[in-house]
C-alpha cells in the first residue's frame, strides 16, 4: 500500500503507523485522513494484524491538529471541503475503535486539535516527557471534531473537558497522566521501546477477545444495566468458543502457558 503523508508497516503482528508530515507538525489535511482511512480498514481486515500503534514523526509535535491552512485554501467552500475531510476521517476512526486489534498512541510532542481527540479513541496512551496536550479549537473559533466529544468527557469528564476546550488550556505530559488522559509517560528516547513492547504484549494476545471486550465497554455508555449484562453474557459464551477462548482455558486448567493466535 502506498501512502502520501503517512508511514505504514506491518512487523511481527504490529501494524506501525507513523504520521509523516514534520514539517507541518503532523497536522491533519484531506491526503492525511484519507491515508489514515485506508490504513484503518488493512487493521480491520488483515488477520496478521494483531496491534496497532500510532505515532508521530519527528520530536516535536504528534499531530498539531488540522491543517487549517490548506483549509483556508478552500475559501467560501471551507464548510463543505470540512466535512469532507471529517467524514473521512470518522470513518477510519469508527475501523480503529471496532477492529479487533488494540490501538496504542504512542503521543511524541504536541498532540493538538486532531491530535489531542486520537488520544481520545486510543485503547492506550503512552506519552513522552516532552509532550503536551491542548484542544485548539475554540482557538480558531471552531468545534471539535475526531470523536473528541465522545471520548474525551467519559475520559477525563465533562467538567475538565469543557475546561480545556474553552480556555485552550495546555495539559503536561505529567499532568495529562494525573487526569488519566494517558496510562504511561517515559523519556522521549524510551517511547519507542515502552510503546512496541507494549504493542507485542498485546500482539500476542486473545484479539477477536480484545475486539468484543472493547465494543463491550463503548456499550456500557448506551446501555441499562441488565442490558449490558447480557451483552457481556453474549461476548463471553462467544469467546469460549473460539480457538484461543478454548485454548486458553485448557492452559489455564492444565497449568500451561496460553498460545493465542488471534482465532
Amino acid at each position: 500500500m502506498k501512502f502520501k503523508t503517512i508511514n505504514f508497516n506491518i512487523e511481527n503482528g504490529i501494524a506501525l503507523i507513523e504520521l509523516n508530515r514534520p514539517k507541518h507538525y503532523n497536522a491533519l489535511n484531506h491526503a492525511m485522513a484519507d491515508d489514515l482511512f485506508k490504513a484503518s480498514l488493512e487493521c480491520d481486515d488483515n488477520p496478521e494484524i494483531r496491534s496497532v500503534l500510532l505515532t508521530g514523526v519527528g520530536d516535536k509535535a504528534f499531530c498539531a491538529g488540522g491543517d487549517l491552512h490548506s483549509f483556508y485554501e478552500y475559501g467560501d467552500k471551507i464548510s463543505s471541503h470540512l466535512k469532507e475531510v471529517t467524514t473521512i476521517l470518522h470513518g477510519a476512526i469508527s475501523r480503529f475503535s471496532r477492529m479487533n486489534a488494540p490501538l496504542i498512541v504512542a503521543v511524541n510532542g504536541v498532540a493538538a486539535g486532531a491530535g489531542f481527540s486520537f488520544v481520545g479513541f486510543a485503547d492506550m496512551v503512552i506519552a513522552s516527557t516532552n509532550a503536551s496536550f491542548v484542544s485548539a479549537y475554540s482557538k480558531a473559533g471552531l468545534t471539535p471534531d475526531g470523536s473528541s466529544t465522545y471520548f474525551l468527557p467519559r475520559i477525563i469528564g465533562s467538567r475538565r473537558y469543557l475546561e480545556l476546550v474553552m480556555t485552550n488550556r495546555i495539559l503536561t505530559a505529567n499532568e495529562a497522566l494525573e487526569w488519566g488522559l494517558v496510562n504511561k509517560v517515559v523519556d522521549f528516547n524510551e517511547l519507542k521501546n515502552e510503546s512496541v513492547n507494549l504493542a507485542q504484549q498485546l500482539a500476542e494476545g486473545p484479539s477477536v477477545a480484545f475486539g468484543k471486550l472493547k465494543n463491550l465497554v463503548h456499550n456500557s455508555f448506551l446501555d441499562s444495566l441488565e442490558g449490558q449484562m447480557e451483552f457481556e453474557a453474549r461476548m463471553i459464551s462467544e469467546s469460549a468458543k473460539t480457538k484461543d477462548g478454548i485454548n486458553g482455558v485448557d492452559a489455564f486448567v492444565n497449568k500451561k502457558k496460553p498460545s493465542f493466535k488471534g482465532e
